[in-house]
């Protein structure tokens, strides 16, 4: 399926997550104000003087905050032509290196090696937190034998050294009928965390499972049968929980499942699968006068963004850190060290100016 193909029913749920944003930030609704509103002069929308164009491609879980923020940025400056697409999170990546997009949305952090060719050809991005997300693994509504899920067996179901065939191969009492997987295409950020958290660096996903870029799409697959089992953005969840179930995951350190919800995202106890959600923007973009204020925008209005959207949001505090990264155009990334391995822990542990490894 192209990537930038959407049903009706995926555009029109889009439309009104947009909507809804544009309502939470309206003129008297917004409580973080721009520096425009701060002039001592009462700011007239739309402002046509503002002109150019922006786009912006990548993670499918992201599309639905940076849609939300271009719809209301094109209603104050209409003369500014802002463009989201959906290609993947390392889709998005291999456009941003080659210097086609301005933003690339990812749902995990650039990669050293994506990092190292984007230096090699010239490009340096500037990387922002936007949100915290929770993949959640969901399953049929007529699927009443799954409580709960622990990594090692879903990992049995996912991995292909297992690739289990049967329910009744996870767990005793689970029943003798075979397993529907879905899952994100490759080039989906989503897809990576889950292998990477999930099977492991060394192993594959199995190859017979039904994929695509589209988290409609996998939606659809997991409702149209009992047996099926799937995974994706918690937004996505919330749109179609009427749809499908998710699952309580089985914390493997307190021994405790939990759902995903805004509470436990946030609070870590939703784990290991919650994650942070990014936007990258090349440095070479950023001094253009239309990009400089749609990023001051998002993040100015980055919690209510994604609030709308179905996410949850950050500590006002990483959201002011990355608005300074941004405008004193502070390139690289917080999840490398100097010697390209991943750091890892809290985003507000991670996202200090100490451990920047720079993009020049």
């Amino acid at each position: 399926m192209p990537a930038y193909h959407f049903s009706v029913h995926y555009r029109v749920v889009l439309m009104l997550a947009a909507a809804f944003a544009v309502a939470m930030l309206a003129p008297g609704c917004a409580p973080a104000a721009s520096r425009e509103e701060h002039s001592g002069t009462r700011p007239r929308w739309p402002n046509p003087e503002l002109q150019g164009k922006i786009n912006i491609d990548g993670s499918s879980t992201v599309f639905p905050i940076s849609e939300a923020a271009a719809s209301q940025f094109r209603q104050r400056y209409p003369n500014v032509s802002v463009n989201v697409g959906v290609s993947g999170t390392g889709g998005g990546f291999k456009r941003f290196i080659r210097g086609e997009i301005d933003i690339s949305d990812a749902s995990r952090p650039i990669g050293a090696r994506e990092f190292d060719s984007a230096l090699q050809a010239g490009i340096t991005a500037i990387e922002l937190p936007i949100a915290y997300d929770g993949l959640t693994v969901v399953v049929h509504n007529d699927n009443d034998w799954v409580d709960q899920l622990t990594i090692e067996e879903i990992h049995t179901i996912y991995a292909a050294s297992k690739a289990a065939k049967r329910w009744s191969d996870i767990r005793p009492g689970f029943p003798d009928r075979p397993i529907q997987p879905f899952a994100p295409g490759t080039d989906s950020g989503t897809f990576e965390y889950f292998r990477e958290i999930v099977i492991g660096a060394k192993e594959s996903l199995r190859s017979d499972m039904s994929t695509s870029e589209d988290d409609n799409v996998l939606v659809t697959g997991v409702a149209g049968s009992a047996g099926s089992i799937g995974f994706f953005g918690a937004a996505y969840f919330e749109e179609n929980r009427h749809r499908v179930r998710a699952v309580p995951i089985v914390d493997p350190q307190t021994g405790k499942a939990v759902l995903p919800s805004s509470e436990t995202i946030e609070s870590g106890e939703y784990s290991p699968l919650s994650r942070p959600l990014f936007i990258y923007v090349a440095n070479g973009s950023a001094g253009r006068p239309e990009v400089k204020r749609f990023i001051e925008f998002f993040l100015e209005h980055g919690p209510q963004l994604a609030s709308a959207a179905g996410y949850v949001a950050l500590p006002p505090a990483i959201y002011q850190a990355g608005l300074t990264n941004f405008r004193h155009r502070h390139t690289g990334t917080h999840y490398l060290t100097a010697e390209g391995e991943k750091r890892e822990g809290a985003v507000t542990e991670v996202f200090q100016s100490h451990n920047l490894r720079e993009g020049r």
